[in-house]
């Protein structure tokens, strides 16, 4: 039997190219998103297509359904959106808690409910899809920036909590990627709107290999955006924060 892999977010952008990752190298299929995009995934790679909205609980739990019980041996956590703006004045409340109940929220049920059977089947890998966003703060992003913040933080001690067994957990951390992003945070008169961006293709692969690899973590894929990480490290908050000011800040593009 093929182990399983569970990929959320899968319509698109890093999320498709991961799922494409996971069928490439011969792992059987659940792709889930909230767009109609999903099913021509699961036509694609042969996968079963769940149509869902994971920002909300009843979601959640109908992913869950659809596995049935069957042994998850990768679960990438991918879904999540963003917004930019200034948090007082531009942006919208329901936007915000959306983010709040996709980017975390959800992550935290899914990973909840499939990684007591990892545990107790002594296997099992989980993909957390972070951010660079993680490592500051984030100016005309705020929200968006927390979020990651959040998820890198839950990914790291779940894998000190679990460093005895054999389930391994992975943050993916990518920089500023070709998706559908920008467009969908109506960020696309920043700077970083406007920027040259990494190749989704090559953050999803160098995700698969550090999650398949049991790494603790990979900033992915430019080396750009490895060097920024490897500086946030070093910064001030102050200074991160504006140094995102700059990037996100609504008209910095023009």
């Amino acid at each position: 039997m093929s182990p399983l892999a569970v990929v959320t977010g899968a319509s698109s952008g890093i999320g498709h190219e991961l799922a494409k990752q996971f069928a490439e190298h011969g792992f059987d299929l659940i792709v889930a998103a909230e767009d109609d995009a999903i099913a021509g995934v699961g036509a694609e790679l042969g996968a079963e297509a769940v149509q869902v909205d994971l920002a909300t609980e009843a979601g959640v739990q109908e992913l869950f359904a659809r596995i049935a019980g069957r042994p998850v041996d990768a679960l990438a956590l991918n879904a999540g959106i963003g917004m930019g703006g200034a948090f007082a004045t531009d942006t919208d409340l329901r936007q915000e808690l959306q983010i709040v109940d996709l980017n975390v929220r959800s992550t935290v049920h899914l990973a909840k409910l499939v990684l007591p059977d990892m545990v107790a089947r002594d296997e099992g890998r989980i993909l957390f899809t972070s951010s660079i966003a993680s490592t500051m703060p984030g100016s005309f992003q705020a929200v968006y920036n927390a979020s990651k913040s959040f998820v890198q933080s839950l990914a790291l001690a779940l894998r000190d909590e679990l460093k005895d067994t054999n389930v391994t957990i992975t943050s993916l951390m990518p920089g500023p990627t070709e998706t559908e992003f920008f467009e969908r945070a109506e960020m696309l008169d920043t700077k970083v709107g406007q920027s040259n961006k990494d190749d989704p293709a090559d953050v999803a692969r160098e995700g698969f290999e550090a999650l398949m690899a049991g790494d603790e973590r990979v900033v992915s894929a430019s080396m750009s955006t490895k060097l920024q990480g490897r500086a946030s490290r070093l910064m001030p908050d102050s200074v991160k924060s504006a140094m995102h000011r700059k990037m996100a800040e609504p008209g910095s593009g023009e």
